[in-house]
């Protein structure tokens, strides 16, 4: 391979790496926005239950997209419990389509 392919080839699998979300890089948060984009609304106790991380490791996931406006937390209390839900913003939704885009881009190119 040439030094110009070589060059263009690193190009390519850089412009597809640089295009992916950070804040979808740990598992859990990719895995927490597909539920919700599927879900609508889902509870904490789903989300922890499904994903099988700590009450302490969703919240931090949680706060990390609420952050990014991915996400809209809701918070109440039924029969004195409290009950938080989250539901995909239109926002999150996009950045979360976007990101799978950039991985189908990366499949692509692996398959070529």
């Amino acid at each position: 391979m040439s030094n110009n392919s070589k060059k263009q080839a690193n190009t390519k699998h850089e412009n597809i790496i640089d295009g992916n979300n950070d804040v979808f890089t740990p598992k859990a948060r990719l895995g927490i926005m597909t539920i919700l984009a599927k879900e609508k609304t889902t509870t904490f106790k789903a989300l922890k239950s499904l994903l099988g991380l700590t009450d302490g490791n969703l919240g931090a996931h949680m706060k990390v997209l609420e952050k990014e406006n991915y996400i809209i937390v809701n918070k109440e209390f039924i029969d004195r419990k409290p009950n938080t839900t989250y539901e995909i913003t239109s926002k999150g939704k996009q950045a979360l389509i976007e990101h799978l885009n950039q991985l189908k881009s990366i499949i692509k190119l692996i398959n070529e």
